[in-house]
């Protein structure tokens, strides 16, 4: 009898344990991702190679300054009359390259997420050309986003288990350093190899996020001097310091992912990891403006992609404070990220009137896909629909702008289509560099048509591709095919440029005709270099963190 009890007592103990970590599983993961984090040693200076004492005799190339914002939505600047909190949170800086150059209109990101994105603007090229088609994500990330889905949520993901087999050698263990492995191929040509060829020094500052392989990582496709993080993500400051405000989306897989999982770190040219100084994006802002000094005398490209605002929602507390009138949690911090973006961009512009460059700089300004819905915030890519990982327009409708006094129109206002793959071109025609001829370049130099040389569009297409889920531009007219849902939206921009009415029913000759464009811009490309691991919806009226209906419209995400 007391065996018995002994047996039922441990069996009722066993039981019990088990309940409280499947009950307390997120923070017995989390305790597993911190003992992986890789070591970060303390904060220590960062020494830029000098240039020329003086500035060398004759006509000096333009300098290039590329800033790439992450996940910055259409509708989270002031420039075209909206913004964070319904303009509360004024991004004066940031507008002012529009506002004293040309705004693009209808500029259009490389891809609706980051990494693909970046890929096409560092080669001109789509990423699909050479099968950088998904977004690196370590197996864990993919699991939990493949598995895991909002409370109540019609339509659940789906986690490829059986494909982590073709994922290549290394790619698929637990290891932090295992994701880098996904890389762009060493033989594609960046922008910063091609602007070296004219002897310009080459500055990388932030996220890369095009893998970390040998031969692929920044300071090995063609940067000089490359500061910042190769993975996909970072934490601006660590989560408890007391300079930080944070935001979590407790409904969001990404999220629960991010926080634990992310170290506080950089590395420069390779080194070994360490510590920023303070908040993440003022860090890089800081070093760019010291590097921007260091380069006055000779031609520079500089590259500054900073993670901002991206999550995990972190906010200098300094930002936040600044928003009192933003009653609501989370959008305060978001604003509060906006707002510090804002300022970081504006000491970049400074530093360049500063040294006598403004004049003969190139800036270039855009976010690499529209804001993400995750985040639970609805307006950020309002008017359009959709959010980050849809190619409705909000996830792809991006604000861009050029600005170079002298040879932009201040004020100007392009309308045609453009893309994230016109950056190549158009930075190697200001340089005077050549761009490879032994390979597809997609993308076109924009300065004759904004110098008005040249009329008409740049572009007849324009094709965007994350597996099954396929987008054709041709003139006015967008297409969106969704293979796995058996689905197609027709849409007329010029007619209705926020995508609500649909028209492939009464388009179906036009809708066929789109449909073999995306067979035939298919047969071009190349395998993806690993396989989608997860599908899973993306809704597109309506954000993370609100119940979503049986018949919301949705489409769903390979990667």
């Amino acid at each position: 009898m007391k065996l018995t009890h002994w047996l039922l007592g441990g069996v009722a103990v066993i039981v019990l344990a088990l309940g409280g970590a499947w009950l307390n599983r997120g923070t017995i993961l989390a305790m597993v991702a911190h003992s992986r984090l890789p070591h970060v040693a303390p904060n220590h200076p960062v020494t830029w190679a000098m240039g020329p004492e003086a500035l060398p005799q004759g006509e000096r190339p333009p300098n290039v300054i590329f800033i790439l914002a992450d996940d910055l939505g259409f509708n989270d600047i002031t420039f075209n009359g909206g913004g964070v909190a319904n303009g509360t949170v004024p991004t004066p800086n940031i507008d002012s390259i529009g506002k004293q150059g040309v705004n693009f209109a209808a500029g259009y990101a490389g891809n609706a997420t980051c990494a693909p994105s970046r890929a096409s603007i560092m080669t001109g090229r789509y990423a699909t050309r050479f099968g950088y088609e998904f977004t690196p994500a370590p197996i864990g990330f993919e699991r939990m986003v493949g598995t895991e889905s909002e409370p109540g949520a019609p339509v659940k993901p789906k986690f490829f288990k059986d494909r982590i087999k073709q994922m290549p050698p290394g790619s698929a263990e637990t290891s932090s350093a295992a994701v880098n492995i996904l890389s762009v191929p060493t033989g594609e040509v960046t922008i910063a190899e091609v602007l070296k060829t004219r002897g310009y020094h080459t500055l990388h500052f932030g996220k890369w996020h095009l893998g970390g392989a040998k031969g692929s990582r920044p300071e090995d496709q063609g940067f000089d001097e490359s500061l910042g993080f190769i993975s996909g993500a970072s934490m601006y400051l660590p989560e408890k310091d007391k300079g930080v405000v944070n935001s979590k989306q407790p409904w969001d897989a990404i999220d629960r992912f991010l926080w634990p999982n992310l170290p506080y770190q950089v590395q420069f040219n390779g080194s070994p990891m360490f510590a920023p100084k303070g908040y993440m994006t003022d860090y890089l802002a800081d070093e760019a403006v010291k590097a921007i000094h260091a380069n006055r005398n000779r031609p520079f490209l500089m590259y500054f992609a900073p993670n901002a605002i991206h999550t995990p929602l972190q906010a200098k507390k300094a930002d936040y404070d600044a928003l009192p009138q933003i009653k609501d949690h989370r959008l305060r911090v978001y604003g509060a990220m906006a707002r510090n973006l804002d300022a970081n961009v504006g000491r970049i512009l400074q530093a360049l009137k500063d040294e006598g460059l403004d004049q003969n700089t190139l800036v270039i300004f855009t976010s690499d896909n529209g804001g993400a819905g995750y985040i639970g915030l609805p307006d950020v890519n309002k008017p359009y629909r959709g959010f980050k990982s849809t190619f409705f327009e909000g996830g792809i409708h991006a604000p861009f702008f050029m600005r170079w006094p002298g040879k932009i129109q201040p004020g100007s206002r392009f309308p045609y289509p453009v893309g994230h793959v016109d950056i190549f071109a158009t930075a190697a025609a200001a340089a005077h560099a050549s761009v490879p001829t032994d390979r597809t370049i997609d993308g076109i130099d924009l300065l004759p048509f904004v110098e008005g040389k040249v009329a008409g569009r740049p572009h007849q297409t324009l094709f965007w591709r994350s597996g099954q889920y396929k987008v054709v531009m041709d003139g006015d007219w967008k297409l969106q095919s969704s293979e796995a849902q058996q689905k197609v939206w027709l849409f007329n921009l010029a007619n209705d440029p926020t995508e609500r009415q649909e028209l492939s029913k009464a388009e179906p000759q036009r809708t066929q005709a789109m449909l073999a464009m995306l067979k035939a811009q298919d047969a071009t490309t190349a395998k993806p270099i690993w396989p989608s691991l997860l599908q899973g919806p993306v809704y597109v009226d309506a954000p993370g963190g609100v119940k979503h209906k049986v018949g919301d419209e949705y489409i769903l995400w390979d990667n």
